[in-house]
């Protein structure tokens, strides 16, 4: 990071990289900024525009899939949580990743996270410019994904604290919107006004060919669809150094996620699937735009292609700036080109930020070339690297609690319920849906594409770390939860006292439990920590 390092060796003599604490950044993001953003990331282009094709595939059961699914991003965001109240930094999950798996880990969390985000990016603005053509069908399709990552990065250019502004906009306007539809779905199901209030019924849910009218093999094919609606809930992550007061406005952020569960996607889809049948809905369309134009209202319609559409670009502006902070964070560990260091004047990552919008362009050429697949391609390969930064959350979790519990680490104040066994079964939950993935045809793309990213960045591992060996040399991580950058002076982790220090093996990924150095009861004068991990 941008501050002093501690000064530390490995045994064997050579220089160890410490871990700073100052990162360069403007808290400018508030609590109730925080929560919309947490908030607003889960609602975007997988729930307005890809529940339309998991409709068909899956019926009224699309609704258990949601259910499941939320309960594990809950254990998900649990396990981040506990992490960021140990330790708070914008590089979240790669740093993490870096600090309880092994350098290696660290890359690769870091630069598949960054990809993630690229080809999000390319997945909402295909699907703004889906969008627009409910009103301007002459409009091709990659002209308006043009248009709109040009716009968005032009607004990435300015102050965390603006970004933020905007950001709880576009979630309250997803927000209000989703509140709305199911407020007036009630009302036509219960008091049956409009076109649709003579059909619309409850009984959808089980009378049209069951509850599984595809069986439970349709309901599984949906998984990928419906983890990809999840991605970018951990966002909340990123922001953390950037968050005013992250040790309260953090928690508060991930214990919402239950509730956003239930009213956003799973109130939301009972309300639609009984107003109109599952059968009436086609793959390529919004299911909440079909759902108003069933209930005879045009112009309610058109009001939801305007949320769903800036849900997408929402989704996009965030992209672009979680991929700008993950470059950063990269660059100053020495694993990426140092020019994605600096900051402007107002403490925003230019270089990252310009390099991923451009790489974002690619979007363009994929609707210029498949418009009708576009959207198929690029959730597919969007939803296997996102689950990775799920996985190393996980793993990343599992590490630092099996050393919290033996006193080598300070045990965080916010930790996750019902772990490890709750770890255990998000990863298994995360293993299935990319097994399943195999035998969707569209989804087996990015199946074919994860191989490839892997070599590229094992070749990139080996070249940077033959030109830098210091980039990924173990780091000293033992006064790293002391001196945490919370935004004042007080931390909310308490160390916890244990045995004399003694020595044993970090090791790497495969060996990164193995005993580090604990906390003695009598720190040594001047350091108020004598705790080492060792290579």
């Amino acid at each position: 990071m941008t501050s002093a390092q501690v000064d530390t060796r490995n045994d064997d003599g050579s220089e160890a990289t410490g871990v700073a604490t100052d990162e360069g950044y403007q808290r400018g993001l508030g609590a109730r900024q925080i929560q919309m953003i947490a908030i607003g990331g889960a609602i975007g282009t997988g729930l307005f525009l890809g529940a339309g094709k998991a409709i068909t595939k899956a019926g009224p059961s699309l609704i258990l899939a949601y259910a499941v699914a939320g309960l594990v991003i809950f254990f998900i965001m649990r396990a981040l949580g506990e992490l960021l109240m140990y330790r708070p930094v914008s590089g979240s999950f790669s740093e993490y990743a870096r600090e309880f798996l092994g350098p290696f880990f660290g890359f690769v969390t870091g630069w598949t996270y960054w990809l993630f985000w690229v080809v999000t990016g390319i997945t909402e603005v295909t699907a703004a410019a889906k969008y627009m053509q409910y009103w301007w069908s002459d409009i091709p399709q990659w002209v308006s994904a043009l248009v709109f990552t040009v716009i968005l990065f032009g607004a990435n250019l300015i102050s965390v604290k603006l970004f933020g502004e905007l950001e709880f906009w576009f979630s309250m306007i997803k927000v209000t919107a989703i509140l709305g539809m199911i407020l007036i779905g009630l009302g036509v199901i219960t008091i049956g006004f409009s076109d649709a209030g003579d059909t619309a019924s409850f009984t959808h849910l089980w009378d049209d060919g069951g509850f599984f009218p595809k069986g439970i093999d349709g309901t599984l094919m949906t998984l990928q669809i419906v983890m990809f609606a999840f991605l970018a809930v951990e966002l909340v992550g990123v922001t953390a150094g950037e968050s005013v007061n992250p040790k309260k406005t953090l928690p508060k952020a991930i214990n919402t996620v239950p509730w956003r569960i239930a009213v956003f996607y799973l109130g939301a889809l009972i309300i639609i699937l009984s107003v109109v049948s599952w059968t009436e809905f086609a793959p390529d369309t919004s299911p909440f735009v079909a759902a108003f134009q069933k209930i005879g209202l045009p112009a309610g319609a058109g009001i939801v292609n305007f949320v769903v559409l800036t849900a997408a670009l929402s989704s996009c502006n965030s992209g672009m700036y979680s991929t700008g902070r993950m470059l950063r964070d990269l660059a100053l560990n020495g694993q990426g080109p140092q020019i994605f260091t600096r900051l402007t004047k107002n403490g925003l990552p230019l270089f990252g930020t310009s390099v991923s919008a451009a790489l974002m362009m690619v979007g363009v050429w994929i609707n210029y070339e498949w418009p009708s697949k576009a959207f198929d391609y690029v959730v597919s390969f969007a939803t296997i690297s996102g689950m990775w930064a799920w996985i190393m959350i996980l793993f990343s979790q599992l590490r630092y609690r099996a050393k919290a519990n033996r006193g080598e680490l300070p045990r965080s104040t916010f930790r996750a319920p019902g772990a490890p066994y709750t770890s255990i079964f998000a990863l298994c939950f995360i293993g299935m849906v990319i097994v399943l993935m195999g035998f969707d045809e569209d989804a087996r793309v990015s199946l074919y594409a994860a191989p490839i990213w892997a070599v590229l960045l094992t070749i990139g591992y080996f070249v940077i770390k033959n030109r830098n060996p210091q980039a990924f040399a173990r780091k000293d991580y033992s006064m790293a939860a002391a001196n945490a950058d919370w935004g004042d002076s007080e931390s909310p982790v308490v160390a916890q006292k244990s045995a004399p220090a003694t020595t044993g093996s970090a090791g790497s990924a495969g060996t990164a439990d193995g005993a580090a150095a604990k906390e003695s009861d009598e720190p040594a004068p001047g350091d108020g920590d004598t705790t080492r991990d060792k290579d």
